[in-house]
Formats: C-alpha cells, sequence, structure tokens
C-alpha cells in the first residue's frame, strides 16, 4: 500500500489538518518540486467571462494559495445564500516548498509546504452567475476581494461589449 499524506482524500482535494478545510491540490504530480518562476506579461487564457454573468479579475501578477481560493469560495457562497452558481476559473498546482525552522541552509530542497495558483493580470480567477441579482454577485464578489494578497476588480459580461470594463 502507497503511504498517503494525513487526510488525503483521493482527489483534487487534500483535507488540511488544521481546520478541516478541503484544500485544493493536484491528484498527481510529474515533478514533486518545481522551480519558483517568473510571471512576466498578461494573461492570455482565461481573461474572459466564460461561464457567469460576473467575474473577479486579476489586476496584478501573484501566487494565490488553496487557502486562500478555499476562503473566497466560502465567502462568495455564504453571501449568495445557496442562489445562483460559481465557478473557481483557477487551480493550485505549483508546490511551493519550505525548510523546516532553525535548519541550517543546504541540505537539498525543502518539503512541498502548501500549493499555489500562478495568476496574470487580466486572469478571471471567480465566476457567479445562473440568474443571481446583480447587488448580490457584486456584494459577493467584493467579499471574496479581501481573501486574496493581490488587487482585483469586479468585471461584468455584459459591459465588455462597449470597451468599458
Amino acid at each position: 500500500m502507497l503511504s498517503c499524506p494525513i487526510g488525503w482524500t483521493g482527489g483534487r482535494e487534500f483535507k488540511d489538518e488544521t481546520e478541516g478545510a478541503i484544500m485544493l491540490m493536484p491528484k498527481r504530480v510529474k515533478w514533486r518540486k518545481q522551480m519558483r518562476g517568473r510571471m512576466k506579461g498578461k494573461a492570455y487564457r482565461g481573461a474572459e467571462i466564460a461561464f457567469g454573468d460576473y467575474g473577479l479579475q486579476a489586476l496584478e501578477p501573484g501566487w494565490v494559495t488553496a487557502r486562500q481560493i478555499e476562503a473566497a469560495r466560502r465567502a462568495i457562497v455564504r453571501a449568495m445564500r445557496r442562489r445562483g452558481k460559481i465557478w473557481i476559473r483557477i487551480f493550485p498546482d505549483k508546490p511551493v516548498t519550505k525548510k523546516p525552522a532553525e535548519t541550517r541552509m543546504g541540505k537539498g530542497k525543502g518539503n512541498v509546504e502548501y500549493w499555489v495558483a500562478v495568476v496574470k493580470p487580466g486572469r478571471i480567477m471567480f465566476e457567479v452567475g445562473g440568474g443571481l441579482p446583480e447587488d448580490v454577485a457584486k456584494e459577493a464578489l467584493r467579499l471574496a476581494q479581501y481573501k486574496f494578497s493581490i488587487k482585483t476588480k469586479i468585471v461584468n459580461r455584459f459591459e465588455r461589449a462597449g470597451g468599458e470594463a
């Protein structure tokens, strides 16, 4: 039998030992540890609203953690009160490593600590819709904005046609 991390659900989710929250992560990866990489340029994929009527768009580059995505999702669901539909357009597929506290430098790369989604400016991160009133949708996305460490704005599918976002 293979050894799995504590709380492994077998899917794209990972139960956090501290809170019992379900965190997103890949089912399997080809390489366990990645290099940090660079965040250059704007998002050319996932920059348009595809499913819902309102969306949350990133204005600056950054890493969005699985915890931030889950916190934003919970805030949106709570504000919508089981009405409408929600789409999460980003997925944390990049592992971030960290060495243990009070460890000397060297001795190899640290263990995977958490997972992040690399977000570039223009990327739509969340979408809401499904017959949801405009004020409810905008309030739900406004509450989700506070959960991220990057600047975001609320965009509307209907305003994109006129060029004004």
